[in-house]
């Protein structure tokens, strides 16, 4: 079987025929048996949420062993997936929390131009990323206080990512560049402000139309899909 017809055949399956079960064992095999990386991602999401399982019950840790197999396999929306679960703060208590590792998976999902891995580690630069003892330390605090307690208070190595507006600005552009709007929005703030590059304000207001214009897109097609689901087939 040539890889990416067998990868068709499980979308066939899927889209087409609406049997999810068949199309998982598909992705199953064509991960597990041939390695194709966009397979694992695939069979990836069906275990997450428990898609063609007679249980209908989700299995995170092993959705997460697929992602990372289809991020080996240099797929870069399996590296995003299996980076946004080790970075999250909300997902399932299956996942152990490992931010360091999950940065690094986002990065070479980044670094195969995926524009939401892009967006997310600008997120993490502009913010910072505390290590557990210190966010543990934060929250009782603001509990305290009613307060964030601020930044130049925490001693040397309490992030895991420091705060860095250079490398957010560098992440946002490249996810702008790659069209997420959010990304766009973001990097018409940083030139508006001159947070992590020299104030521009044309280039703040061409960034500021560039995502509008792109929210529009979305809302063009969203209703587009839309009246095509009205429509009898």
């Amino acid at each position: 079987c040539i890889l990416p017809v067998c990868h068709l055949l499980g979308d066939y399956l899927e889209g087409i025929r609406k049997d999810f079960e068949k199309a998982a064992k598909v992705y199953r095999s064509n991960c597990d048996d041939y390695n194709y990386g966009k397979s694992c991602l695939k069979y990836g999401n069906y275990t997450f949420l428990g898609k063609g399982r007679t249980s209908e019950k989700g299995d995170p840790a092993k959705a997460f062993s697929y992602y990372e197999k289809g991020c080996t396999l240099n797929d870069p929306d399996a590296c995003l997936h299996s980076g946004l679960l080790l970075v999250s703060k909300l997902m399932p208590k299956e996942i152990t929390r490992d931010v360091p590792k999950g940065f690094e998976l986002l990065k070479k999902s980044c670094e195969m131009n995926n524009a939401g891995a892009c967006f997310y580690l600008s997120g993490m630069y502009i913010s910072g990323v505390l290590k557990e003892e210190y966010q543990q330390q934060q929250q009782q605090a603001a509990k305290a206080t009613e307060s964030k307690p601020p930044a130049e208070q925490r001693p040397p190595g309490a992030y895991v990512v420091e705060r860095n507006m250079e490398k957010a600005f560098e992440f946002a552009y490249k996810a702008c560049e790659l069209r997420n709007m959010y990304a766009c929005a973001n990097l018409s703030q940083m030139y508006a402000k001159g947070d992590g590059t020299p104030r521009d304000e044309k280039k703040a207001e061409k960034y500021k139309k560039l995502a509008l214009e792109m929210q529009d897109e979305v809302k063009k097609q969203q209703q587009l899909t839309f009246q095509q689901g009205l429509n009898p087939t």
